[in-house]
Protein backbone atom coordinates (compact mmCIF):
# COMPACT_ATOMS: atom_id res chain seq x y z
CA UNK A 1 0.00 0.00 0.00
CA UNK A 2 3.33 2.60 0.64
CA UNK A 3 5.21 0.92 -1.87
CA UNK A 4 5.39 4.04 -4.37
CA UNK A 5 5.90 6.30 -1.32
CA UNK A 6 8.70 4.29 0.03
CA UNK A 7 10.25 3.48 -3.48
CA UNK A 8 9.84 7.53 -3.34
CA UNK A 9 12.08 8.53 -0.45
CA UNK A 10 14.36 5.48 -1.25
CA UNK A 11 14.96 7.67 -4.46
CA UNK A 12 15.43 11.23 -2.64
CA UNK A 13 17.41 9.75 -0.01
CA UNK A 14 20.05 7.94 -2.65
CA UNK A 15 20.65 10.97 -4.52
CA UNK A 16 20.88 12.74 -1.07
CA UNK A 17 23.73 10.36 0.48
CA UNK A 18 25.51 9.65 -2.79
CA UNK A 19 26.28 13.52 -3.25
CA UNK A 20 29.62 14.64 -1.63
CA UNK A 21 29.35 16.09 1.66
CA UNK A 22 30.81 16.19 5.68
CA UNK A 23 29.88 12.65 5.96
CA UNK A 24 31.98 11.76 2.78
CA UNK A 25 34.99 13.55 3.44
CA UNK A 26 35.13 12.21 7.22
CA UNK A 27 34.74 8.75 6.08
CA UNK A 28 36.75 9.06 3.54
CA UNK A 29 39.51 10.74 5.52
CA UNK A 30 39.52 8.46 8.33
CA UNK A 31 39.64 5.32 6.04
CA UNK A 32 42.45 6.28 4.20
CA UNK A 33 43.98 8.15 7.70
CA UNK A 34 43.29 4.51 9.77
CA UNK A 35 41.97 1.79 7.86
CA UNK A 36 38.95 -0.02 7.20
CA UNK A 37 37.85 -0.44 11.12
CA UNK A 38 38.16 3.22 11.91
CA UNK A 39 35.99 3.97 8.30
CA UNK A 40 33.46 1.26 9.04
CA UNK A 41 33.49 2.79 12.81
CA UNK A 42 32.40 6.42 11.10
CA UNK A 43 30.27 5.27 9.09
CA UNK A 44 28.31 3.24 11.38
CA UNK A 45 28.07 6.53 13.39
CA UNK A 46 26.94 8.62 10.33
CA UNK A 47 24.16 5.83 9.86
CA UNK A 48 23.17 5.86 13.90
CA UNK A 49 22.33 9.50 13.48
CA UNK A 50 20.18 9.35 11.04
CA UNK A 51 17.70 7.95 14.31
CA UNK A 52 18.48 11.30 15.68
CA UNK A 53 17.14 13.36 12.48
CA UNK A 54 14.00 10.46 11.56
CA UNK A 55 12.94 11.29 15.78
CA UNK A 56 12.72 14.26 15.91
CA UNK A 57 11.30 14.78 12.55
CA UNK A 58 8.57 12.24 14.01
CA UNK A 59 8.34 14.11 17.00
CA UNK A 60 7.62 17.76 14.85
CA UNK A 61 10.98 19.02 16.42
CA UNK A 62 12.49 19.54 13.27
CA UNK A 63 9.84 22.03 11.97
CA UNK A 64 10.30 23.95 15.42
CA UNK A 65 14.07 24.17 14.56
CA UNK A 66 13.30 25.02 10.73
CA UNK A 67 11.04 28.02 12.15
CA UNK A 68 13.28 29.19 14.68
CA UNK A 69 16.23 31.05 13.23
CA UNK A 70 18.12 31.06 16.55
CA UNK A 71 17.90 27.27 16.80
CA UNK A 72 18.90 26.80 13.47
CA UNK A 73 21.89 29.28 13.62
CA UNK A 74 22.59 27.25 16.90
CA UNK A 75 22.93 24.06 15.36
CA UNK A 76 24.37 25.70 12.11
CA UNK A 77 27.56 27.22 14.12
CA UNK A 78 28.20 24.35 16.34
CA UNK A 79 28.06 21.82 12.85
CA UNK A 80 30.82 24.35 11.23
CA UNK A 81 32.76 25.03 14.13
CA UNK A 82 33.37 21.01 14.30
CA UNK A 83 34.43 20.75 10.91
CA UNK A 84 36.67 23.85 10.90
CA UNK A 85 38.20 22.08 13.85
CA UNK A 86 38.32 18.72 12.09
CA UNK A 87 39.36 20.53 9.23
CA UNK A 88 42.18 22.84 10.94
CA UNK A 89 43.70 19.52 12.61
CA UNK A 90 44.01 17.81 9.38
CA UNK A 91 45.71 20.50 7.96
CA UNK A 92 48.88 20.53 10.91
CA UNK A 93 49.31 17.04 9.56
CA UNK A 94 53.25 16.42 9.64
CA UNK A 95 55.10 14.75 6.83
CA UNK A 96 56.02 10.52 8.63
CA UNK A 97 58.88 8.99 8.32
CA UNK A 98 58.60 6.30 5.47
CA UNK A 99 58.03 2.53 6.35
CA UNK A 100 56.45 -0.12 5.57
CA UNK A 101 53.89 -0.94 8.10
CA UNK A 102 53.15 2.60 8.74
CA UNK A 103 49.37 1.80 7.78
CA UNK A 104 49.36 -1.04 9.86
CA UNK A 105 50.65 1.09 12.83
CA UNK A 106 48.08 4.17 12.05
CA UNK A 107 45.05 1.75 11.40
CA UNK A 108 45.70 0.46 15.44
CA UNK A 109 45.40 4.63 16.75
CA UNK A 110 42.03 5.25 15.87
CA UNK A 111 38.81 3.77 18.59
CA UNK A 112 36.23 2.25 17.52
CA UNK A 113 34.60 5.08 19.96
CA UNK A 114 36.38 8.10 18.12
CA UNK A 115 35.64 6.84 14.69
CA UNK A 116 31.97 6.41 15.62
CA UNK A 117 31.33 9.62 17.02
CA UNK A 118 33.52 11.06 14.73
CA UNK A 119 30.67 10.48 12.12
CA UNK A 120 27.56 10.60 14.44
CA UNK A 121 28.89 14.19 15.21
CA UNK A 122 29.19 15.18 11.44
CA UNK A 123 25.92 13.89 10.73
CA UNK A 124 24.12 14.77 13.86
CA UNK A 125 25.06 18.77 13.98
CA UNK A 126 24.65 19.06 10.01
CA UNK A 127 21.42 21.50 9.86
CA UNK A 128 21.18 20.52 6.02
CA UNK A 129 20.50 17.27 7.21
CA UNK A 130 17.72 18.61 10.04
CA UNK A 131 15.82 20.07 6.63
CA UNK A 132 16.57 16.98 4.63
CA UNK A 133 14.68 14.79 6.70
CA UNK A 134 12.28 17.52 7.83
CA UNK A 135 11.06 18.22 4.02
CA UNK A 136 11.01 14.41 3.87
CA UNK A 137 8.62 13.85 6.50
CA UNK A 138 6.56 16.97 5.66
CA UNK A 139 6.28 17.34 1.88
CA UNK A 140 7.17 13.43 0.69
CA UNK A 141 5.72 11.50 3.48
CA UNK A 142 2.21 11.92 3.66
CA UNK A 143 1.17 13.02 7.36
CA UNK A 144 -1.23 10.20 6.99
CA UNK A 145 0.78 7.75 7.09
CA UNK A 146 0.86 5.50 10.21
CA UNK A 147 3.85 6.19 12.43
CA UNK A 148 4.76 2.61 12.61
CA UNK A 149 5.27 2.80 9.18
CA UNK A 150 7.32 5.70 8.75
CA UNK A 151 9.39 4.78 11.73
CA UNK A 152 9.81 1.89 9.09
CA UNK A 153 11.08 3.99 6.38
CA UNK A 154 13.59 5.85 9.09
CA UNK A 155 15.09 2.52 10.07
CA UNK A 156 15.46 2.06 6.46
CA UNK A 157 17.23 5.73 5.99
CA UNK A 158 19.36 4.56 8.57
CA UNK A 159 20.70 0.98 7.79
CA UNK A 160 20.70 2.27 3.90
CA UNK A 161 22.94 5.68 5.01
CA UNK A 162 25.02 2.69 7.07
CA UNK A 163 25.62 0.55 4.48
CA UNK A 164 26.30 3.10 1.54
CA UNK A 165 29.06 4.53 3.82
CA UNK A 166 30.31 1.29 4.89
CA UNK A 167 30.75 0.81 1.05
CA UNK A 168 32.94 4.17 0.89
CA UNK A 169 34.84 2.71 3.63
CA UNK A 170 35.72 -0.64 2.13
CA UNK A 171 36.52 1.41 -1.05
CA UNK A 172 39.22 3.67 0.26
CA UNK A 173 40.49 1.60 3.20
CA UNK A 174 41.73 -1.20 0.64
CA UNK A 175 45.21 -1.44 0.71
CA UNK A 176 46.53 -0.52 -2.61
CA UNK A 177 43.82 2.58 -2.55
CA UNK A 178 45.87 3.81 1.17
CA UNK A 179 49.30 2.74 -0.07
CA UNK A 180 48.44 5.04 -2.80
CA UNK A 181 47.53 7.90 -0.88
CA UNK A 182 50.35 7.48 1.92
CA UNK A 183 52.36 8.29 -1.10
CA UNK A 184 51.05 11.94 -0.70
CA UNK A 185 51.48 11.51 2.85
CA UNK A 186 50.41 14.56 4.92
CA UNK A 187 49.35 16.59 1.44
CA UNK A 188 46.31 14.23 1.44
CA UNK A 189 45.89 14.90 5.30
CA UNK A 190 45.70 18.94 4.65
CA UNK A 191 43.62 18.25 1.06
CA UNK A 192 41.25 16.75 3.42
CA UNK A 193 41.73 19.21 5.66
CA UNK A 194 41.15 22.25 3.52
CA UNK A 195 37.98 20.35 2.08
CA UNK A 196 36.38 20.01 5.56
CA UNK A 197 37.01 23.88 6.00
CA UNK A 198 35.31 24.58 2.75
CA UNK A 199 32.47 22.49 3.72
CA UNK A 200 32.51 24.33 7.17
CA UNK A 201 32.28 28.12 5.99
CA UNK A 202 29.72 27.39 3.38
CA UNK A 203 27.48 25.99 6.00
CA UNK A 204 28.30 28.75 8.17
CA UNK A 205 27.03 30.89 5.66
CA UNK A 206 23.99 28.72 5.27
CA UNK A 207 20.59 30.81 5.37
CA UNK A 208 17.44 29.65 6.45
CA UNK A 209 14.82 29.23 3.50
Amino acid sequence: MYWTEFLTVALIHLLAVASPGPDFAVVVRESVTHGRRAGTWTALGVGSAIFLHVGYSLLGIGLIVSQSIVLFNALKWAAAAYLLYIGFKALRAQPAPPAADDLHQEAGERTARGAFTSGFVTNGLNPKATLFFLSLFTVVINPHTPLAVQAGYGIYLAAATAIWFCLVAMLFSQQRVRAGFARMGHWFDRTMGAVLIAIGVKLAFTEMH
